[in-house]
């Protein structure tokens, strides 16, 4: 992939994804973010956390700074700006239950844990120490109930974490929920089930619609394979120093790791700020 800088003088929309994009491998968000986003602000551009994580868990993230910014979140079933729902993709009740007895079943043989994501909160029917650490990382508002069929929300998914590795383990079990439905796998031990229509991509391009902004006005940063339809979005499409291979192969450009806040600098040089200038402002 080339590493020059695009030309960007038009961009309006940038998306980033959070876990092994903008956040840094402790989970934190680069603290140049935060001046990079006046910066950003100034010159008409929009930046929008796009990720599996929960909007309570992102709102929590980017609390001060929600003003005006869109939330993609659950892999790109619920859109938010300003507290309002913009978009969502939920569930049918059949094939919750139908998944969740499939996962009920896989439980038997396999070490995972399930996860309900529904638009007031996530629920969770495994409640051990190790399960819960994971699950609380990526969801703020999380109650743990007996049955996960009990809870009255809307579905917007339903997660999957693999104390093994996902891809080649819960992935195909699930695979014959597909294409009826989507199964994607968004981190080395994450799978999500949601509706076939949802994606990040999907949402992006309807908050484009919505905003007038084309691809071209677009950039977009991933590193995973929940990223790759928000890729296709952006015309400035961008995979991170050590993406998954397809990534790689999907984006136009590439941008440092996250380890090295690849998101922040190639946003700077986008637009023209000095990275030294945002170290400055953080001292």
């Amino acid at each position: 992939m080339p590493v020059r800088v695009p030309d960007a003088r038009d961009l309006r929309l940038a998306v980033v994804d959070m876990d092994g994009t903008l956040l840094d491998p402790d989970g934190e968000v680069p603290a140049t973010l935060w001046p990079l986003l006046g910066e950003l602000r100034e010159r008409g551009v929009l930046l929008v956390p796009a990720s599996g994580r929960q909007y309570a868990t992102l709102a929590r993230t980017f609390a001060g700074a929600l003003e005006g910014m869109p939330v993609i979140a659950e892999n790109g079933t619920y859109v938010v700006r300003d507290g309002a729902e913009l978009a969502s993709v939920t569930l049918d009740r059949a094939t919750v239950v139908e998944v969740v007895g499939a996962l009920r079943a896989l439980a038997a043989t396999r070490d995972v844990g399930v996860v309900l994501c529904g638009k007031r909160s996530a629920y969770v029917e495994r409640t051990d120490p190790a399960f819960l650490a994971e699950a609380r990382r990526y969801y703020a508002e999380l109650a743990e109930v007996d049955d996960l069929l009990a809870p009255q929300d809307d579905v917007l998914k339903i997660a999957v974490y693999d104390f093994g590795d996902a891809e080649s383990g819960t992935a195909p079990a699930l695979a014959r929920f597909r294409p009826e439905q989507q199964v994607v796998v968004s981190g080395r031990h994450w799978v999500d089930v949601m509706a076939a229509a949802a994606n990040k991509g999907a949402a992006v391009r309807r908050l484009q619609a919505a905003l007038g902004i084309a691809p071209a006005q677009t950039a977009a940063f991933g590193d995973y394979l929940n990223d790759l339809e928000m890729l296709d979005a952006a015309d400035l499409s961008f995979a991170m120093a050590g993406a998954h291979p397809r990534v790689r192969e999907r984006a136009r450009f590439t941008a440092p790791s996250n380890a090295e806040h690849g998101v922040v600098t190639m946003l700077a040089r986008l637009v023209g700020v000095d990275v030294a200038t945002l170290q400055a402002a953080t001292r």
